[in-house]
C-alpha cells in the first residue's frame, strides 16, 4: 500500500498507508485528518480541499471542470489545490504529501 503524508494545520505531519482505489478524502477521514466531507464525496462542496505538494501536482490526474468550478468556493485556494474526494489513490502516489489549508 502506498504511504500518503498529510501536513496538518498545526504543521505536524501524519503518514498513513492508503488503500489503492480509495479517494484521498476517504483515507483522510479514516485517519482522523482534520478535514470535512460535508457532501460525502459527491462534488457538491469544497470542504475536503487539500493542497498538493507542488512536486507531486503534475503527477496526479488533473482536476475536471466540475471540480475546478467547485474549488472556487474553497478557502485558502492555491495553484495546487484539489478536492480530495476527486483524487483516487494509486500505487504511483507512494510518498505524496497533502497539506490541510488553514481556516480563514
Amino acid at each position: 500500500m502506498p504511504k500518503i503524508n498529510f501536513v496538518n494545520r498545526d504543521g505536524s505531519r501524519t503518514e498513513v498507508e492508503a488503500e489503492v482505489g480509495k479517494s484521498v478524502m476517504e483515507v483522510a477521514m479514516d485517519n482522523e485528518i482534520d478535514i470535512e466531507s460535508a457532501c460525502e464525496g459527491s462534488l457538491a462542496c469544497a470542504t475536503c480541499h487539500l493542497v498538493v505538494d507542488p512536486d507531486w501536482f503534475g503527477k496526479i490526474e488533473p482536476a475536471g471542470e466540475d471540480e475546478t468550478d467547485m474549488l472556487d468556493l474553497a478557502f485558502g485556494l492555491t495553484p495546487t489545490s484539489r478536492l480530495s474526494c476527486q483524487i483516487s489513490v494509486t500505487d504511483d502516489m507512494d510518498g505524496i504529501t497533502f497539506s490541510v489549508p488553514e481556516d480563514i
